[in-house]
């Protein structure tokens, strides 16, 4: 789970790395990681930090504060639009860095972490993902799993505003089996932007985990009157029921909605017009089969639909994080909020 409130976009600049270590070692105290991995954290975000300032175009850093169960780690995940890896494993390769970095390589980096992840594109762009929790006495990580869930997004304030009013969440609820159990995803994009539109969000998200009825429709009547007196809102539900080998899907407004297949073949999800807290027409969902060894996407219009899996060879075979920041990177604007959240590895 995402803490949105620790939740912060750095911009690529000459003071990136400095301002990142320090943002990334006072989040990790923050949230109560030892001394010791606070600085491993620092170094390894300062690393990440100086590849992106020194060698990316249109860089970003994405720091933010992890959640398993009652444990708190930091994560963060850089992207960027070129020029892109020829070699990934030689560059993970120890005593491989970039010129003007710490030295200590983005292998040393991928060993600090307890999840890493990078997946680049030459001529696109990379992203690169790393997950920190606390660590026994023993040296051994709090958290074991890889993904604390199989689903992961990414928000990003339009230019200018520190806010984003797109927001996602996701639960696990009953209909599933022990190793496949159903998963309930919702991205909402408040109308407009900033504050306000954020208001939007957060309402939707209390109402999504608030409902008692876990069906895309049931969420969304729990969701509509949450945002009266709020600007409203696009709003799009998803039903994973791996089990049952289904996708259930409900959305109303400018919400965009895919299930990619094994090849990178896409197939459309269908929203019908309105604004959740306003004027809603009467709800239909929708069903699809779950493709093999695929993945669900959703995203607000902050992205463009323009974007093409086919074209990022290999990026189904990464975590939902960095699919994620993939897309975002591919296909996200500046001119408003974007969000984009990735249900991958629930079946």
């Amino acid at each position: 789970m995402v803490d949105s409130e620790d939740m912060e976009w750095f911009r690529e600049s000459p003071s990136l790395p400095v301002t990142a270590r320090g943002a990334a070692a006072a989040l990790a105290r923050r949230v109560g990681l030892s001394t010791h991995r606070a600085a491993e954290v620092a170094l390894a975000v300062t690393e990440a930090a100086t590849n992106v300032q020194r060698h990316a175009v249109d860089g970003a850093l994405l720091l933010r504060t992890v959640r398993s169960g009652d444990v708190a780690g930091v994560e963060f995940l850089t992207v960027d639009s070129g020029p892109g890896m020829t070699d990934v494993p030689a560059a993970l390769t120890d005593g491989t860095s970039s010129a003007g970095t710490l030295g200590i390589g983005l292998g040393a980096v991928s060993r600090l972490a307890d999840h890493f992840d990078l997946h680049s594109v030459p001529g696109r762009g990379t992203v690169m993902a790393a997950r920190f929790w606390p660590r026994t006495a023993a040296g051994r990580a709090v958290v074991t799993s890889p993904e604390a869930s199989p689903a992961a997004g990414v928000t990003r304030a339009i230019s200018g505003e520190s806010v984003c009013g797109d927001a996602w969440a996701v639960r696990t609820v009953a209909g599933g089996d022990a190793h496949r159990p159903a998963l309930l995803v919702m991205l909402c994009d408040g109308l407009g932007h900033g504050p306000l539109a954020a208001r939007a969000s957060g309402a939707a998200v209390k109402a999504f985990h608030d409902t008692r009825d876990l069906t895309p429709e049931g969420v969304l009547n729990a969701v509509h009157p949450a945002l009266r007196g709020t600007r409203g809102g696009a709003v799009a539900v998803a039903r994973v029921e791996p089990a049952a080998g289904r996708l259930l899907y409900c959305g109303i407004g400018n919400v965009s909605g895919f299930l990619i297949g094994g090849g990178g073949a896409r197939r459309a999800l269908l929203s019908a017009p309105g604004i959740v807290g306003a004027h809603m027409r009467r709800l239909r969902t929708f069903e699809e089969p779950l493709p093999d060894h695929g993945a669900l996407v959703m995203h607000s219009d902050g992205l463009t639909e323009r974007w093409d899996a086919g074209a990022l060879p290999g990026l189904l075979g990464h975590s939902p994080l960095v699919m994620a920041g993939q897309l975002l990177r591919e296909a996200g604007v500046r001119r408003d909020d974007a969000s984009v959240v990735v249900v991958k590895g629930a079946w």
